[in-house]
């Protein structure tokens, strides 16, 4: 037993000292307390200080630490794989009447000498096997146990399962985790290998753009399927697209890698069946089909080129972004110009500065149109200030060559190092002559360059205007730029990098909108579609005032109408598993009188993982068995089993200690102690005749 104090126990000594003298100065002879013999005057005092001296212990905060013993028995722990693999053997009979019968010869044969606990692959203890689960992860369930029996004494861990895994890590790294404590492993299933192939795994892109070609790798493998050839096939809508032959060299086992290129024709989400044709004889037919969904995005962006008069800068920048399929390019005279600005993602203005519409800039502005300024020695430096981007170019009439250096530090985009290269050996662009200013906060890619002395001044950068980017070249001349990158390197790579380096940074959008849904675009089957969104008022704190709602409909045209819950300051909605096929969702909302909505696509994918594997994984279980200083057992003779738990020497009782505290006011004996002192000083001095 130790002492704890929050003040020092010496002050006990002073404290006694000043209680007996309190008491002494109580009961100093005096008054009636002359009439008192000195026993009676010595006891009162003894009375005093003795109350005295034990409301000081109290003041003190003593503490008296205990060490309390208790003892754990070992805990047994079963984890049984219920998935849908083990019971497609031969022995799939057995399996489903022995293993209820395992969980209870442990609790009868190994007595109360353990406590135990059963799980499943679900997580669930307890609960009826019913061998229905549609993947394994074998690394998860060990997680969890690590976990939740983390400092408990865990005298073993029992795995019944065929060793076969198709999600997570290798359960071998887990298993690593449980230090001293040995796995026993129940090999379940056949190992003998059956004759069969089958669709390994299939690759592909997530989304393709309209009319540009995607990849499909298909890995096929091939077991005691003997010297032939197979067809693979791809359809679409039950029309084959394209087709494969393979063939398999090696009578007992063959691997196969193929590769298909389609083109994405039809905008929307697109299945595609991944077929291997079926041979006689085959242990399992179920495995030779994937379907494979790919979302087709017409992604196209519009561009408008202005410009005051025809240029050659115009025609080399528009030669560029022709070439991109995903960009559809217009270029115009300003003077021509309907101001149509439907569906446009960013406008290329050569020289605003020159015979300028008046309405085009606040229009522009008005609709936040991304926009890149190419300003030469034309541009009016009035028309230049009135764009409101804080540029202010030099008066007078005079021009100047400048040219270009590379800004190290710039980072918004990647940029090759050939390009980064071509910087430096481009003929010079034409601006005004003079001392110009330029907006604060920008970012700068090409520094003005004269001779070998790098300026401060910029020559190309970007920047931000209410939120919106924009780009600034400050001079004329980029076709002499395309014509140089073919006279030094035999084609227009870098000057073609250049623009759409350029283009692709300022079309895509910053999401500004208070209204954010995010949802995965492919799951499973065997998973549950969890949905969150998050909604910002106008100061960007997060709100949950509005009612999101959420509908989703499928391929068969049958509409689900759904509202998201509250998870803290956000939301959360999980609409549970869904059949596979292809899926389109809207969610909306309103606040303060305004609608927000959002839309898109994902895929519920029919993965099989449960037939993708014909013959059970002993050798995991083995090798996760000797590890850990444990022992495998095949099903027919796992009765050996209770025989080996018992006659371990390291599953014992552990004993644990715990420090027990009493503080010492809680002791109702010392009140007493003190109420007795009290009552019996004021009882005799009442029989003493003292008041």
């Amino acid at each position: 037993m130790n002492w704890i104090s929050d003040i020092s126990l010496w002050w006990i000594f002073p404290w006694s000292i000043l209680a007996i003298f309190l008491a002494i100065s109580l009961y100093k002879k005096s008054g009636w307390v002359k009439e008192l013999s000195n026993f009676q005057r010595r006891l009162l005092i003894f009375l005093r200080s003795l109350s005295l001296i034990l409301l000081g212990l109290i003041l003190l905060g003593i503490l008296f630490e205990y060490k309390n013993y208790r003892e754990e028995k070992p805990v047994i722990i079963t984890v049984i794989d219920n998935s849908a693999s083990v019971v497609k053997y031969k022995d799939s009979a057995q399996v489903k009447s022995r293993l209820p019968q395992i969980r209870k010869e442990l609790r009868d044969k190994l007595g109360n000498r353990f406590d135990y606990f059963d799980i499943n692959l679900s997580g669930n203890t307890g609960d009826q096997l019913k061998f229905n689960g549609e993947e394994t992860d074998l690394s998860a369930i060990l997680e969890m146990i690590h976990t939740d029996y983390y400092n408990r004494n865990i005298g073993g861990v029992i795995m019944i399962s065929d060793g076969n895994y198709n999600k997570g890590s290798n359960p071998l790294y887990i298993a690593e985790r449980f230090n001293l404590t040995p796995f026993f492993a129940i090999g379940l299933g056949d190992t003998v290998p059956k004759r069969d192939h089958y669709i390994k795994g299939v690759t592909t892109n997530d989304f393709a753009f309209l009319k540009n070609q995607f990849p499909i790798e298909v890995e096929v493998e091939a077991i005691k399927m003997g010297v032939r050839s197979a067809n693979i096939s791809i359809s679409k809508n039950g029309k084959v697209v394209s087709s494969q032959s393979v063939s398999y060299a090696d009578p007992n086992y063959a691997f196969k890698q193929v590769n298909f290129t389609l083109e994405a024709n039809q905008v929307g989400i697109q299945r595609y069946a991944v077929n291997l044709s079926v041979v006689d004889g085959e242990y399992n037919v179920k495995n030779n089909t994937r379907d494979v969904y790919i979302e087709v995005l017409d992604a196209r962006s519009r561009v408008l080129i202005l410009a005051g008069a025809p240029h050659p800068d115009v025609a080399a920048i528009k030669s560029v972004m022709e070439q991109d399929e995903n960009l559809s390019v217009e270029s115009i005279l300003t003077k021509d110009w309907d101001k149509n600005t439907k569906d446009l993602d960013l406008i290329v203005w050569h020289e605003p500065g020159w015979q300028n519409d008046p309405s085009i800039v606040p229009l522009i502005t008005s609709k936040k149109i991304p926009i890149l300024y190419i300003i030469g020695a034309s541009s009016s430096p009035s028309e230049i200030s009135r764009l409101g981007i804080g540029m202010k170019l030099p008066g007078g009439n005079q021009s100047d060559d400048v040219d270009a250096k590379f800004n190290s530090s710039f980072v918004s985009f990647e940029t090759s190092d050939n390009l980064k290269k071509f910087f430096d050996y481009l003929p010079p662009l034409k601006s005004r002559f003079g001392n110009t200013a330029y907006p604060a906060g920008i970012d700068v890619f090409l520094y003005q360059r004269i001779g070998a002395i790098q300026k401060k001044d910029p020559l190309m950068f970007f920047g931000k205007q209410n939120g919106i980017k924009y780009g600034v070249v400050y001079g004329e001349g980029l076709w002499r730029w395309k014509i140089n990158d073919f006279q030094r390197n035999g084609s227009f790579d870098s000057f073609n990098e250049l623009i759409q380096k350029i283009t692709q940074y300022l079309v895509v959008r910053q999401n500004t909108s208070p209204f954010i849904v995010s949802l995965p675009k492919r799951i499973t089957k065997a998973e549950e579609l969890v949905v969150k969104a998050e909604f910002y008022n106008e100061s960007m704190d997060l709100i949950t005032t509005p009612t999101i709602n959420f509908s989703l409909k499928g391929e068969g045209g049958k509409l689900n109408k759904f509202q998201f819950g509250l998870n803290g300051n956000s939301y959360r909605l999980n609409t549970g598993r869904l059949t596979p096929g292809s899926y389109i969702w809207t969610a909306n909302t309103t606040f303060n009188g305004k609608s927000y909505s959002k839309s898109g696509a994902f895929i519920v994918e029919d993965l099989l993982l449960e037939d993708m594997d014909n013959q059970a994984n002993h050798q995991v279980l083995r090798q996760i068995a000797n590890q850990t200083n444990g022992k495998f057992y095949s099903l027919e003779n796992s009765n050996t089993m209770y025989g080996d738990l018992t006659e371990r020497k390291d599953l014992v009782n552990m004993s644990y200690a715990e420090s027990v505290f009493i503080d010492l006011i809680d002791w109702k004996i010392l009140f007493l102690l003190i109420l007795i002192a009290l009552v019996t000083e004021w009882s005799l001095r009442r029989y003493f005749g003292g008041y």
